[in-house]
């Protein structure tokens, strides 16, 4: 019996997925548990696994091409079987959708079926001779979500080649023409500008922001901590082994997670109608990557040693890099540190990332002179802050938590003892 492929969820905050890479060919025989594909979410790059035997017997959503969760994108059978009933689904026309706000509006049909009625917002019928792009009535083919696209953006479908069947506009067909450079514009108007449709993880970092930096009381709290011992023991370690290349952001790292468990309030998230307090401090170290930020997970961090700390942040930092990262390896910190001091940044305020109670922001480490016994020195100093949830941390709290961190900073053999 044929057996559908439908968009998997493959991260927790996941929509949508984009077709990287079939591994797949039509006619290629598939086994249960072999990658069959290979899908972009908004966080990373991921396999997809056939969770049947027999052949691929049709491809419904092609590469580079978007679908929501759930839809229909290709059908496994026998070689010889009759697939057309599960076909005639992914090309029925969709539900009429429970009416939603204006902000959240329902999913849109996949690229593949073929298109039903012109919406509303299509632009008008165009000559006959456009691009073949037209059916018999005159109408523009084009899918119902590249209409819409091109609605929001103000493009004439008129002016766009379809690259789907029969020359009907798609997607990418829209994405395409948004990357384009705009023609330059008449003097006195505004400048000439380009846009580029909002890669996934962008568009799950807009979100995440919505949900944090307005529902989420944030309050700030700065301190400065000397870092001259803290330096001198990262190269006493490299001195006695070069190989376990300890970072500074390492020791903040365990610094942090011990601190966390000697205030457990800070280590918390709210919840609700009660809030969460964890066991161990699993930090979230946020990682720059081409498309934006991601925050791989030290987990139980506050138990592992510095040389553990250090070969697991490159680790993880290199997958997430190369989008390789598993959802539970970037998911379910309790707490989150975002270092911009090798940029040269002295101070900046980082957003919480919810369920979180709090992030540290850290500075760049820099020479600066100081007062030490009435006399002016000259020390290695760095500023920090700390965003708190209000609904979480009170001030004094916060301000204790930073007291200790800032301690074992300045004094790293509480670490040993």
């Amino acid at each position: 019996m044929a057996s559908k492929v439908i968009m998997p969820k493959l991260s927790p905050t996941m929509e949508e997925g984009q077709i990287a890479r079939w591994l797949k060919k039509e006619g290629d025989k598939v086994s249960m548990g072999e990658p069959l594909a290979e899908i972009d979410t908004d966080k990373a790059t991921m396999e997809m696994q056939a969770l049947a035997n027999g052949v691929l017997r049709k491809i419904l959503v092609n590469e580079g091409e978007s679908a929501p969760l759930g839809q229909l994108i290709a059908v496994i059978g026998e070689p010889n079987e009759d697939i057309a009933a599960v076909l005639s689904e992914a090309t029925a026309p969709a539900k009429p959708a429970a009416a939603k706000p204006a902000a959240e509006p329902a999913p849109k049909p996949a690229e593949e079926p073929p298109p039903p009625p012109a919406p509303a917002a299509a632009p008008a019928p165009a000559p006959a001779a456009t691009n073949g792009r037209q059916s018999g009535t005159g109408r523009i083919i084009a899918s119902p979500l590249a209409a819409r696209m091109a609605a929001d953006s103000g493009l004439d479908l008129r002016s766009i080649q379809g690259s789907g069947p029969n020359g009907r506009i798609i997607k990418r067909d829209i994405e395409a023409a948004l990357t384009k450079p705009k023609a330059a514009v008449a003097v006195g108007a505004a400048s000439g500008y380009r846009d580029e449709p909002a890669t996934q993880i962008r568009q799950t970092i807009a979100k995440r922001l919505v949900t944090s930096i307005g529902p989420v009381p944030h309050f700030f709290l700065t301190v400065d901590i000397e870092m001259d011992r803290a330096a001198e023991m990262r190269e006493s370690i490299k001195a006695l082994d070069p190989d376990l290349k300890i970072s500074l952001n390492d020791i903040i790292i365990k610094c942090a997670a011990v601190a966390l468990l000697q205030h457990p309030q800070v280590n918390a998230s709210f919840q609700e109608k009660f809030i969460r307090y964890y066991e161990h401090a699993d930090i979230g170290v946020a990682v720059a990557i081409e498309d934006g930020l991601i925050t791989p997970v030290i987990r139980g961090a506050d138990q592992k040693s510095l040389s553990n700390i250090a070969a697991e942040v490159r680790e993880l930092a290199e997958r997430a890099r190369s989008k390789k990262l598993k959802p539970e390896e970037y998911t379910g910190a309790t707490f989150s540190i975002s270092n911009l001091g090798m940029f040269g940044i002295d101070e900046f305020t980082a957003v919480i990332n919810p369920p979180e109670g709090a992030i540290l922001a850290i500075g760049a480490m820099t020479p600066k002179p100081v007062v030490r016994d009435n006399e002016v020195v000259v020390k290695q100093m760095m500023r920090v802050t700390m965003s708190c949830d209000h609904r979480v941390i009170d001030g004094a709290t916060g301000a204790k938590f930073l007291q200790t961190f800032k301690k074992m900073l300045e004094n790293p053999l509480y670490l040993v003892v």
